[in-house]
């Protein structure tokens, strides 16, 4: 395992679409472990694969304590429901929030780091990460989606903050 460097907006691999992965290897083990632990180094709640440089359809999110680390492979929105509307940050773009809307909860399907299928739902700051980090895996980020940015402040802990 090992921490990885985060690729910075504006580097032009955060606007490119990310491929579907079609080999469950070692090669995508290691990629995950190291995503997961690039994440919690930066004390992120998500990270996709873009933002380690890498153009594959994969991302990681711990935002709740009931699910923990989550890991997902091809991910798909099946469903979302509802609005929230709040502060959001990047690991790709420091020093900036902005306020986005989202859906305020979402069920999404993907494969697991095997190729299982596996399919979670989430609310509020887990709904957020899940919609935030598959914007990732297809070149978008959330200055694009916010009604306003600003220089980020500290957010509360349910905001992803510490």
């Amino acid at each position: 395992m090992a921490i990885r460097m985060i690729v910075k907006h504006p580097d032009p691999v955060l606007r490119e679409r990310a491929q579907e992965v079609t080999k469950f290897n070692a090669n995508l083990h290691k990629l995950l472990d190291d995503m997961a632990d690039t994440m919690y180094d930066a004390d992120g709640v998500g990270l996709a694969a873009p933002q380690v440089g890498i153009l594959k359809r994969v991302f990681v999110v711990d935002a709740d304590e009931e699910h923990g680390l989550l890991e997902l492979v091809n991910p798909e929105i099946v469903s979302l429901e509802g609005e929230q509307f709040g502060p959001e940050g990047c690991l790709s773009i420091p020093g900036l929030q902005g306020d986005v809307k989202r859906a305020r909860k979402v069920v999404i399907k993907a494969q697991d780091r095997h190729g299982n299928p596996v399919q979670y739902e989430g609310t509020d700051l887990l709904a957020r990460a899940f919609q935030h980090e598959l914007d990732h895996l297809n070149g978008v980020l959330f200055v694009d989606l916010a009604e306003s940015v600003y220089e980020a402040r500290k957010l509360a802990p349910e905001q992803g903050g510490e």
